[in-house]
């Protein structure tokens, strides 16, 4: 980190002999962009980093399209969809697409696609996407019927990205493993060079299909570089190597935004953070099982306080257990304000005047974790932080032994509760709350077809959720990116940069 300050310093110094970044990117139309993580497939099916998920927006398309300004879905590969029951939806193939290779995309195409993911026998490694999937039939050269396992209202979110369509020919030649290096779809941009560990060019689709609600890519070509050192990147953006990072440390955003040649945007995200108790003692430790306790805990912690001076940016405090744009997320939920004498009185009401001592379990965010330990401190109870690498803390949770933990969920970027709050309340190994009737109307919501029956019951379980404070929401996360003042880019909540839509001033 010292020498990453440094290196800023330093740079910050030149700048009145000329701004660090070069514009060789914007005159070559080439857009340079780094990250830290390797693709080690670039088959969304199995691999589902969000560096993948990325890749993956950028050269396929869906059969629908969820915009990202407005949370509807558009048709893409799909003109039209129709529910004709609960477990059946009729759509009918756009006409007139071709993959990257030439070979047209119809019914065929579309019925393959969905019948090979869903397989089981073939490993797709995020199941969650795929497991509703029944079987798909073609009903003609242009029209598919899809059959479903059981009720899921929120397939239109999967079939609106989650679920890239392949050219039936080249998956059948290649297989995963050929498009896990070259890869071959339909979206605005086609992979033209790996360089495994390394680097991935991406070339503007020429033959990109008329009519798609994401338009046709402004920028030529996009080079992906994997770097992991963030000080490499820091430096490569600085002096021109590069041109857009993301997930930058608040105080090097900072800086970062004073330098010429460098634009710094926040953006936030459909991540949120929260504090889950032990509500029916699966831990064997019996304070949270108290709802006074629950309660008191809520309101100790100074949320507003954490939000403005530690997590900053675009975030916001969050009441309800799910991102406000998720169908369904009601807002009008009881709501608990930073109120440390009442936290006091209920602590005392039930049984603990002076307190208690107890752990908080977290995986990352130390700073924000203490500054919630030092509310706790000041309402008497002593919370030891216990800061334990994620797959130690994933076993203690679904094993049950912790009482309260820090945990954080992005929902897989699914704008619908069937992703959010249904993850945490209906699941026996993470649900500390066990409770009948949150559970059940969770699953009323996330099996009807009917957008007022599902509202209704989110909204039940929701608000139990927060009159019983089986949760405690903390707040949405943010991400720091920086790129060359050359570019115009936007970002979205769900963590997508959509390149496709980014353009050279």
């Amino acid at each position: 980190m010292k020498y990453a300050w440094l290196l800023m310093a330093a740079l910050v110094a030149l700048a009145p002999l000329g701004a660090p970044t070069a514009n060789a990117s914007k005159s070559d139309d080439t857009l340079r962009i780094a990250w830290d993580r390797e693709l080690e497939s670039l088959d969304v099916y199995f691999n589902n980093s969000r560096e993948a998920i990325i890749v993956s927006y950028l050269i396929s398309d869906s059969l629908l399209y969820r915009d990202p300004a407005t949370y509807q879905y558009v048709p893409a590969l799909a003109t039209s969809f129709k529910w004709l029951d609960p477990l059946t939806m009729d759509l009918e193939i756009r006409k007139g697409v071709v993959a990257h290779n030439g070979e047209p995309i119809d019914a065929d195409d579309v019925v393959y696609t969905l019948n090979w993911v869903s397989n089981p026998a073939h490993g797709v490694k995020l199941q969650r996407n795929v497991e509703w999937i029944k079987r798909a039939e073609k009903l003609d050269q242009y029209r598919v019927r899809i059959h479903l396992k059981q009720p899921m209202p929120a397939a239109l979110e999967f079939l609106g990205g989650a679920l890239p369509i392949y050219p039936k020919k080249y998956h059948e030649l290649v297989g995963p493993s050929g498009m896990a290096v070259k890869p071959v779809v339909t979206g605005p941009y086609k992979v033209t060079a790996v360089s495994p560990g390394r680097e991935v060019t991406l070339e503007r689709n020429e033959r990109y299909w008329e009519g798609s609600p994401r338009g046709r890519p402004a920028i030529r070509r996009i080079v992906i570089r994997t770097i992991p050192e963030p000080n490499t990147q820091l430096a490569e953006l600085m002096t021109g190597g590069i041109d857009w990072i993301w997930k930058v440390a608040p105080d090097q955003a900072e800086k970062l935004g004073k330098m010429p040649g460098i634009s710094v945007v926040n953006g936030e995200t459909m991540r949120i953070g929260f504090l889950k108790f032990d509500a029916v003692g699966r831990s064997g430790k019996m304070p949270f099982t108290d709802l006074r306790v629950r309660r008191a805990v809520s309101h100790a912690i100074n949320r507003k306080a954490i939000v403005e001076n530690l997590v900053r940016g675009a975030s916001k405090v969050v009441h309800s257990a799910c991102y406000p744009t998720q169908f369904g997320c009601t807002q009008d939920v009881m709501q608990y304000e930073y109120d440390p004498a009442k936290a006091k009185r209920l602590l005392s009401e039930a049984g603990y005047p002076n307190g208690f001592e107890t752990e908080l379990l977290a995986f990352q965010d130390r700073t924000w974790a203490e500054a919630m330990v030092g509310d706790l401190a000041s309402v008497g109870i002593k919370a030891n932080l216990a800061f334990l690498q994620l797959a130690a803390y994933n076993e203690k949770l679904e094993q049950g032994t912790g009482a309260l933990f820090f945990g954080t969920w992005g929902s897989y970027s699914i704008n619908d509760c069937s992703a959010g709050p249904s993850r945490w309340f209906r699941d026996d190994r993470v649900d500390y709350s066990r409770d009948p009737v949150v559970k059940g109307s969770l699953e009323k919501a996330d099996t009807s077809i009917e957008p007022a029956v599902r509202i209704d019951n989110y909204a039940k379980a929701l608000k139990r959720i927060a009159e019983q404070a089986y949760w405690l929401p903390l707040w949405s996360y943010n991400i720091n990116y920086a790129f060359t003042s050359d570019l115009q880019f936007k970002p979205d909540p769900d963590e997508i940069p959509r390149f496709e839509r980014a353009r050279w001033k």
